[in-house]
């Protein structure tokens, strides 16, 4: 779901220039290779590259000066030149004001220019601007190594033949026929989406000539002069000492109260953008990413990485690639459900169920629960087939290998984005240690063996105690997860008869389904409680630890926050898929909880029904609910803030607010920042392949949700968020090895959803060894004739317990008691030598299932190793492309310092200060 921006052309007419025999070099007619390339606010509409509102278009005709237009916008100082780049905001009645103070002046030390207006709303609210002067981003950026362009990209095209240059005529002269991509951003129409194809290199004060610096003010973007603005604030001091040092810290202690980037000005416009163009970046991202008419477009990844930074533009791409590789898996679960749809009425299993008027089940539960007949359960039997049919060990297979595929591609597609995006070569910096470590371990210190200089230290002991008191707390919240699930456990058990004693009708033949569905709405709240709990105590456990920098304590906390998300989730479902109904017991001899409750007994007609609706329920309300909270939430507290100002100050002083002061009343974006965006994504990846053989509409459940919820995502940050700050990276981080880990737990719990929740193995076991073609070596539906009867055990009535005996006699069937009733089971009749032992069928039956959980695992796993050895993670295009790169840096580096030497030389030789032995 996304567009790729590496070698795009943007249609204008080119010219091939020959420099090798079978090399070509594209070059564009209208541009040299030494020419600059379009920097980031010259894509904006012509004659509005600083203008953010509708009164600076009326400016224009005004016949205004760009600092008079400028004033207005809230973008700029008062004198309308100074464009902001970060603000700070805090409260005049705030106790730090002596900290704040000297913080302040040593932000004008750094060369930050500073000016101060007050809240418009409250006037003890007070807004600082900063604004970094050429000098300060020139000397920081070079500090930072910011990658910025200094010549144009040159095409190498292999010569092609004239052959197949014939057949590419003729394939073009075709494709004009056809319509054009309906999913492809219309470039000629937004002009603003041309790439900007630039060799990068860090930048260099003393080799600034070789960069393409065609206006000092728009050289480094906005996301990048809010990004060294930010790296300045980190490192001013606040107070004498040590460690008294940094923006994040007075955040903390109340200093200051936000602190933010601005966005570019409004996301709406009165005119359109297909005729006046992009107010600004933030208007042209509502317009072709953000805005429910473009659900069906491709990404512009390039313009929020450009707008948002790489981080946040790398989970987008991540987002999309995995919507986008959704598409073969949903059509593949939905063809197997149709599959089951279409053969429905062709299923002996299900024919003999339906028909099996004759066949009286045991009750399901003490007492009250009646005999029931067998075809009772014809529905759900029929519900059944659909998902468990001939084609689910194919599509289990089919997830399996998906799973593999998509990571292995994700890897490939990540390398492209990370060339295109610069981030091949990008290093993180050295981490600066937590301020929570430095208070707590200031005392013990040690030489940093990279930095060289003395650094607080924790000993080993104090770490293996805090890790041994952080496991026990894992341990100790799973146990609690483990006590839910057994309480929705006694639920099903104790609402099972009261359901089957209800005085209404439906309720009353349908107790099973009615415990089943009432038990999973609450295992849901009982999910959505947990979470809050579990959210505090991760980071109660992670702060006991003590991670020395953020990144150590971002992979901690989501470590311990995606376990228990994990488990809190799932684990109902697990107890349906593999416990419910295989722990028994049989009549006569139950297993009880406390020697007390019964345990549940799956629908004659299978578990597998009890599993789908888990899994549905969940994942329906799951995706609902987190929609909701992301982007409901914003929209109320963002309406109420607006409504409370209007209330205050009248509806027409909103339309003059600054820009400052509109962002301010937007919403923080998460203290964690993509770390819920990811949570949700990896959980829903989880339920779309560990029991995906028992739901194949998993994947089509979660494309639908994607395609949504990119949309959501992209209008939450672009309209309802403050701007984030850009910041690196060059990988999804800790989840891609969680998502591994996730595959391979896919491959094994469908292999035992497969043998043991759904009829798959009895089926062919009795096919094959019991049926009317044991020993043909077929197993079509003609061989499946009596396996219904062949999986029901017999039971005498009379060998009851006396607190599992129920009421009815079951005399309405047949006019007269029963004597004998059916239940699930391999079993010998009462009348044998060693009554209701089990069966030889039994003991094949478990020998075929374990047999098939080894085989399929191990030829999985075989499958997924070969396809992860056979992809490659770069690929060969970009392998050769970046060879190729640095090959041509070096030389136009060279060139360019020996054609400054050359000019160097010239112009002493004019000033009469040539020397005989001066080079070149």
């Amino acid at each position: 779901m996304e567009a790729s921006s590496s070698g795009i052309t943007n249609g204008k007419n080119k010219v091939f220039h020959a420099v090798a025999k079978d090399v070509n070099i594209l070059f564009d007619e209208l541009e040299a290779v030494n020419s600059p390339c379009k920097d980031d606010d010259s894509l904006l509409h012509p004659g509005n590259l600083t203008s953010t509102s509708e009164d600076a278009s009326r400016l224009d005709a005004g016949g205004e000066t760009v600092p008079e237009r400028n004033k207005l916008n809230g973008l700029y100082f008062r004198d309308g030149k100074c464009r902001i780049d970060y603000i700070l905001v805090y409260r005049k009645s705030s106790p730090q004001t002596e900290k704040r103070e000297v913080f302040e002046r040593n932000i004008r030390a750094e060369g930050l220019q500073m000016e101060k207006e007050s809240s418009l709303i409250n006037s003890d609210i007070i807004f600082v601007k900063l604004h970094a002067p050429w000098e300060v981003l020139g000397r920081y950026a070079e500090q930072m190594n910011v990658r910025m362009p200094f010549r144009r990209k040159i095409y190498y095209l292999p010569r092609r033949y004239k052959f197949m240059s014939r057949i590419d005529k003729q394939i073009s002269r075709f494709r004009r026929w056809l319509p054009k991509k309906p999913m492809r951003l219309d470039k000629e129409t937004l002009p603003d989406l041309e790439e900007n194809d630039c060799y990068t290199a860090p930048f260099s004060q003393q080799r600034i000539h070789h960069f393409i610096i065609h206006n000092k003010d728009t050289f480094f973007n906005n996301a990048t002069r809010s990004r060294i603005v930010h790296h300045i604030l980190q490192r001013i001091k606040y107070e004498e000492g040590k460690n008294k040092i940094g923006l994040n810290r007075l955040l903390t202690n109340g200093s200051y109260e936000a602190a933010f980037p601005l966005h570019e000005g409004s996301y709406r416009s009165k005119n359109s953008i297909r005729t006046h163009g992009a107010v600004n970046h933030r208007h042209l991202l509502y317009e072709c990413w953000a805005s429910w008419g473009v659900w069906y477009k491709y990404q512009p990844l390039d313009l929020v990485r450009r707008y948002f930074g790489e981080k946040i533009g790398l989970y987008f791409a991540w987002l999309g690639w995995y919507t986008g590789m959704l598409f073969p898996a949903a059509f593949i679960g939905l063809f197997v459900f149709l599959y089951g749809v279409t053969t429905l009425d062709h299923c002996q299993v299900s024919k003999e169920v339906c028909q099996a008027t004759d066949i009286i089940m045991c009750p399901v539960c003490d007492k009250y629960c009646p005999f029931m007949r067998l075809s009772d359960s014809c529905v759900y039997a029929k519900v059944t087939h659909l998902f468990d049919n001939g084609a689910t060990v194919f599509f289990a297979v089919f997830m399996a290998v998906w799973a593999t595929v998509f990571l292995e591609f994700w890897k490939r597609r990540r390398a492209v984005i990370a060339y295109d995006w610069d981030l091949i070569d990008w290093e993180e910096e050295e981490e600066e240690i937590r301020p929570q470590f430095e208070a707590k371990y200031s005392k013990k210190e040690r030489m940093n063996p990279i930095s060289g200089k003395p650094e607080p230290y924790q000993a080993f002991t104090d770490k293996c105690s805090r890790l041994i008191v952080s496991a026990s707390g894992i341990f100790f919240m799973i146990c609690v997860v483990i006590a839910a699930v057994f309480g929705i456990v006694i639920y099903r058990v104790v609402t099972v008869s009261t359901f089957a004693a209800f005085k209404w009708a439906l309720i009353r033949n349908n107790s099973q389904v009615a415990t089943t569905g009432t038990a999973v709405c609450i295992n849901f709240c009982i999910i959505m409680l947990l979470n809050v709990l579990y959210e505090k105590v991760a980071l109660l456990l992670t702060n006991l630890e003590q991670p020395r920098t953020e990144s150590e304590w971002e992979n901690s906390f989501t470590l311990k926050m995606f376990l228990f998300q994990f488990v809190n989730l799932n684990s109902s479902t697990f107890y349906i898929a593999f416990f419910l109904g295989r722990f028994t017991g049989h009549p006569g001899a139950y297993l009880r909880l406390i020697n007390r409750w019964r345990l549940e007994e799956c629908h004659p007609s299978g578990c597998l029904i009890d599993l789908c609706m888990q899994m549905g329920i969940i994942m329906v309300l799951k995706q609902t609910w987190n929609n909701f909270m992301e982007l409901g939430y914003p929209l109320i507290q963002n309406w109420w803030t607006r409504r409370k100002v209007r209330q205050e100050h009248g509806t027409e002083r909103k339309i003059n607010f600054p820009q400052w002061e509109k962002d301010y009343n937007l919403q923080p974006m998460n203290a964690y920042g993509l770390f819920d965006e990811y949570l949700e994504m990896i959980l829903q990846f989880g339920f779309t392949t560990i029991f995906v053989a028992a739901f194949p509409l998993a994947p089509l459940l979660a494309l639908l949700n994607n395609i949504i919820e990119i949309r959501l995502d992209a209008y939450k940050f672009v309209t309802q968020w403050r701007r984030p700050l850009a910041s690196r990276a060059k990988d999804i981080g800790i989840w891609y090895g969680i998502l591994e880990g996730i595959g391979i737990l896919s491959v094994i719990t469908n292999a035992f959803v497969i043998a043991i929740t759904s009829d798959f193995i009895p089926r062919l076991v009795y096919a094959y060894k019991y049926g009317p073609c044991a020993g043909q070596g077929e197993a079509g539906q003609k061989c499946m004739v009596g396996y219904v009867n062949a999986s029901l055990s017999v039971f005498r009535i009379s060998d009851f317990e006396n607190r599992s005996e129920p009421e009815s006699d079951g005399s309405e069937f047949s006019g007269m008691p029963l004597k004998y009733c059916r239940y699930r089971d391999y079993r010998d009749p009462p009348h044998s030598l060693v009554p209701y032992g089990y069966t030889l069928q039994f003991w094949h039956v478990l020998a075929a299932r374990l047999a098939f959980i080894i085989v399929f695992e191990h030829l999985v796993f075989c499958i997924k190793h070969l396809i992860s050895y056979l992809i490659p993670d770069l690929p060969k295009d970009l392998r050769d492309r970046m060879r190729r790169e640095k090959y041509l840096i070096q030389e136009m580096m060279y060139e360019a310092e020996l054609e400054r030497l050359q000019k160097e030389r010239k112009e002493r030789k004019k000033n009469g200060k040539a020397h005989h032995n001066e080079w070149p």
